[in-house]
């Protein structure tokens, strides 16, 4: 009779998903050891996955609804593409009206 973990081949490079699958068994209590041998991966990636996790999920939690700097922001990025595309536009329409004609100044 075989293990499903002895046929198991861990994969070279995690997905962000398939690295959640693995930190929410150990927050459910799963033992680290178990885990490591069950994946292939050594228990000191895993405690550092479970880490930045933690500290993602504190990140979230900071996160403010209806944060008026992110709508400020989003004006400011709002106002910028609008000027850009200004900026865009004037200088097609310079190029197409040629160079600027000078003027001799009155002595």
């Amino acid at each position: 009779m075989t293990n499903d973990s002895e046929n198991f081949t861990a994969p070279k490079r995690w997905s962000a998903r398939r690295k959640l699958e693995v930190v929410l068994r150990l927050f459910q209590g799963e033992d680290i050891d178990t885990v490591s041998r069950d994946i292939g991966i050594e228990t000191y990636r895993l405690n550092q996955w479970k880490e930045e996790a933690l500290h993602n999920m504190e990140g979230g939690f900071k996160k403010r609804i209806n944060d008026p700097l992110e709508a400020e922001l989003s004006r400011a990025k709002q106002q910028i593409g609008e000027l850009s595309m200004e900026v865009e536009l004037l200088k097609e329409k310079s190029k197409k009206q040629g160079p600027l004609v000078l003027r001799r100044l009155r002595s």
